[in-house]
């Protein structure tokens, strides 16, 4: 049986340069708009393909910064590159450090923060089509601050 024919126009390297850069890969801000919340974060397309329907992104967050406190349908996965830092999962605060994978399941409250006094970076995997972040209502944030390890991180 013969091969299929391969898309050779679209076989591609990206050569990584010094800072957490690729080059030909813009660096733009974490979010299109100022609607959610967050703190020092940016934001690198690594990769995207309509035959695999993901992409591959970069982020990072600056010594004091944190991404939006969020959850989604869609589930993500996220590689620890970078730094050091904290991240809340559902109603647990976990430490992470670079190389730790990071599974975030559908519908569970979700935020990084780079907490070491260093910059957190970490590689995303995500459906290229996919739903808008929920941010959390008062009730919403009233529950997950009572529990005190919580409450201390998102306090930070």
């Amino acid at each position: 049986m013969t091969p299929p024919m391969q898309d050779h126009d679209s076989a591609e390297l990206r050569p990584y340069q010094n800072g957490f850069r690729w080059d030909g890969v813009e660096l733009r801000p974490y979010k299109q708009d100022d609607a959610a919340p967050y703190k020092a974060v940016s934001r690198q397309e690594l990769f995207a393909h309509p035959a695999l329907g993901c992409q591959l992104r970069y982020f990072e967050v600056a010594a004091g910064g944190y991404s939006t406190l969020e959850r989604h349908e869609h589930v993500h996965a996220v590689m620890i590159l970078r730094g050091r830092g904290q991240c809340l999962l559902a109603d647990r605060v976990r430490d992470v450090k670079p190389f730790d994978l990071v599974t975030v399941p559908a519908w569970t409250w979700h935020q990084f923060r780079a907490t070491a006094g260093e910059a957190l970076g970490f590689l995303c995997m995500v459906n290229a089509e996919r739903d808008r972040p929920q941010l959390p209502d008062e009730q919403t944030l009233a529950e997950l601050r009572g529990r005190p390890e919580v409450a201390a991180f998102l306090a930070r």
